[in-house]
């Protein structure tokens, strides 16, 4: 039998990657950081206890890779959907579904995504992965087609400000509505309410994907007048 090319095996171990980074996501998200170990995520992907740790250092980088590789394909997911945004508006339109794919992870996944702001404050910090990049370059991309002067101070604040706003609609005990959030977001960027997927449009609004005992169903409100804040409508 022949050895297999070089191309094989790295397409190997990327599956193997994305399998484990997978079922990373799905464990924290049913379970939790620390009920979760190595060997449940190496069960759960199918692969040797030790190929976890021939990837990545720790638990704690393999959850914010495997994260970051969720924002990026949810991000992907959300800017690519049909119909492609044209015309004169297609850059609001862009950046308006930049900002509900990420605010839909929040309300979708609270306890990963809460696993995830908690371990970017931790003494290890904001690790700078590859996913993190590709997620870098699609917020990027999206300042550009809005049509900012400077995409790269740009995109920064707008993952900041929704780093900000994540952690709002997740904040144990007070949590902001969602809508609220949006609000904010869609009126400094001058995008119109309707832009994008408003609330109630997402399916599986109703209900989490996740269990999270710990925010007792509260991970937004409803808004007043159906579900549009006042203040959100994109006037310019």
């Amino acid at each position: 039998m022949s050895p297999r090319s070089a191309s094989v095996n790295e397409e190997l171990r990327r599956r193997s990657q994305e399998r484990l980074l997978q079922a990373t996501v799905e464990l924290v998200g049913e379970r939790g950081y620390e009920a979760t170990t190595l060997a449940d995520i190496a069960d759960r992907a199918g692969a040797a206890r030790g190929l976890v740790s021939y990837y990545f250092p720790g638990k704690r980088q393999l959850l914010q890779t495997a994260v970051h590789r969720l924002m990026h394909l949810e991000l992907a997911k959300g800017l690519e959907r049909e119909p492609l945004p044209e015309g004169e508006e297609a850059g609001r339109e862009w950046l308006a579904r930049a900002i509900d794919a990420i605010l839909g992870l929040a309300v979708e996944r609270p306890r990963l995504m809460r696993t995830h702001m908690a371990g970017i404050l931790t003494a290890e910090g904001f690790i700078k992965c590859a996913e993190q990049q590709r997620l870098a370059a699609l917020l990027r991309e999206t300042m550009v087609r809005y049509g900012s002067s400077e995409p790269d101070a740009d995109y920064v604040l707008l993952r900041a400000q929704l780093m900000g706003a994540v952690v709002a609609v997740l904040l144990p005990g007070a949590p902001v509505p969602v809508e609220r959030l949006r609000a904010e977001l869609f009126n400094r960027y001058k995008l119109d309410w309707e832009l994008g997927v408003p609330p109630g449009a997402r399916a599986g609004d109703e209900t989490s994907t996740e269990t999270d005992s710990g925010t007792d169903g509260e991970t937004g409100g409803a808004a007043p007048d159906g579900g549009k804040p006042s203040g959100a409508d994109g006037q310019r």
